[in-house]
């Protein structure tokens, strides 16, 4: 049995692998699940080619809002369980945006008042990337006035500040990288976010904290 090498743990401020981007992402590539999060703002995509029949819809939650990712009324059946989730719960102020479980948790961790670093850091390390056919990465981020993102590789966990808007998907663009996202308003980063230029678009959610934490969702 081959054991996979301990995530390395990258937690604070960017490093030589942050680049703005693009330029390096040619048109139509496809990145997967991606999320943007910049100071008082973020965004979260599906892109998916095996499971494109899906939605995200707001749900009831004591005290914020829960948007999740369903499948539509004309999906087939699935036991897969990646293709359902909450993909971002307000916390106060804040909100927790990824591609998987580990949203809950994180959001748990917020509310009890752990720093959105270490909100992150743990949940991550703990589920360890997606136990699926391609060790696919959780992603997530912490967004607010001051706001982190994260995920969890195969080969490394890292966690950081995202002082300007930050980008990273679960391929190609797997380690935050600088992204030129100049939404204002939830409605614009869901919008933003659906239309960027790269392939398999499926569902998308937007949150903005600067006056109250607003959500938006596009679905098309």
């Amino acid at each position: 049995m081959t054991v996979p090498p301990a995530p390395t743990v990258n937690a604070g401020s960017p490093g030589t692998d942050r680049g703005r981007w693009p330029p390096a992402a040619g048109p139509g590539m496809y990145v997967g699940r991606f999320l943007v999060a910049g100071p008082g703002v973020g965004a979260y995509r599906v892109s998916s080619r095996s499971f494109p029949n899906r939605k995200v819809v707001e749900r009831d939650a004591a005290g914020g809002t829960t948007l999740t990712v369903v499948p539509t009324e004309d999906a087939e059946p699935t036991d897969n369980p990646y293709v359902s989730y909450n993909c971002l719960r307000t916390v106060g102020g804040r909100a927790v945006i990824g591609n998987g479980s580990h949203v809950d948790p994180i959001a748990e961790k917020l509310a009890i008042g752990y720093p959105a670093r270490d909100a992150l850091a743990e949940p991550l390390l703990a589920l360890d990337y997606e136990k699926d056919d391609y060790d696919t990465p959780r992603i997530a981020a912490v967004v607010g006035a001051e706001s982190h993102v994260g995920t969890v590789r195969r080969d490394a966990l890292l966690v950081r500040a995202a002082e300007e808007p930050t980008l990273v998907a679960t391929y190609e663009r797997d380690s935050p990288g600088a992204y030129e996202f100049a939404a204002t308003t939830a409605a614009d980063a869901a919008r933003a976010a659906y239309d960027a230029d790269f392939e398999h678009a499926v569902c998308a959610a937007g949150v903005t904290t600067a006056n109250g934490v607003e959500t938006a969702v596009v679905n098309e």
